[in-house]
């Protein structure tokens, strides 16, 4: 059958603080009115107590645990029967040049955009990915990808789900082990699965609301040799390099005659493509 997996594996690894506030008062001093006429002129002075603190400003829900507090300042004294001028509008705190420091970014922003920046893009996926053609499988049938899987937690998690011995993935279907070593390698298992199963692979984009039709480049690519459709279907699976016209994609494909090469498929065995979050 046309690129199906060769090999037979016993156990079928099916899936491979409290708030606070700056408080700041300034006297604001009122001058008494002068008595006018013989009697020699007195004064009074008294000192009003002001200091009204604005709202701090709170960092995002569930990112940090930590608030600014912002204080507002009024004019240090105020003549007798003078209007009360407005208070002026909170300012930001000048450095030590005197020049006022502009607000540092709120955490959420700056662990946003911290994340996207250590996402690959689908090109390095694809250069990665291109970059091990030519592996194969040695005489016992292993690769460095069934190895390197066998050492991973994934592989502790998946023999949970699916049963059999960790000794199974030795010379188990390795194509999915293959994408899912692309992705360790690019710090990406979050963003594009990891497992031994073709189909529980392809259900997990699925959940995670990254499936569709459309031959992306980078987008993992799930095939039925049957013609089938579901996910149940799929035995194979691979990276689009490209979309070459409507009915054939190229992809990268481990396990694909022993090794790792570039495949020219028809769509017509496609069930479905994963999308990886990639970076713009």
């Amino acid at each position: 059958m046309p690129g199906a997996h060769r090999k037979q594996t016993s156990g079928r690894h099916r899936k491979p603080s409290p708030l606070s506030l700056t408080w700041r008062t300034t006297g604001g001093v009122i001058a008494g009115a002068a008595v006018l006429g013989a009697a020699a002129a007195t004064a009074q002075a008294s000192v009003l107590a002001f200091g009204d603190a604005a709202p701090a400003s709170a960092a995002a829900a569930g990112v940090s645990g930590r608030e600014d507090a912002r204080t507002v300042s009024s004019e240090t004294s105020r003549s007798a029967g003078a209007p009360k001028k407005e208070r002026s509008k909170p300012q930001p705190e000048a450095s030590s040049s005197g020049r006022p420091q502009p607000d540092a970014p709120e955490p959420q922003a700056s662990e946003k955009t911290s994340e996207q920046q250590r996402r690959p893009t689908a090109a390095e996926a694809i250069a990665l990915a291109r970059s091990q053609v030519g592996v194969a499988e040695d005489a016992g049938g292993e690769t460095k990808f069934q190895k390197w899987y066998m050492g991973t937690s994934r592989a502790q998690e998946t023999l949970a789900r699916d049963g059999g011995a960790l000794s199974g993935y030795g010379d188990a279907n390795w194509c999915d082990m293959f994408i899912s070593w692309v992705g360790e390698r690019l710090g990406f298992t979050a963003g594009m699965g990891a497992d031994a199963w073709t189909v529980e692979h392809a259900r997990w984009f699925q959940r995670n609301g990254r499936w569709g039709a459309e031959p992306r480049p980078g987008a993992i690519v799930f095939y039925a040799w049957s013609g089938g459709k579901a996910s149940s279907d799929i035995r194979h699976v691979g990276m689009v390099i490209k979309k070459v016209d409507d009915g054939t994609i190229e992809a990268v494909e481990g396990n694909t005659g022993n090794a790792v090469r570039v495949r020219t498929r028809s769509a017509d065995d496609v069930v479905g493509y994963g999308y990886p979050d990639y970076r713009s």
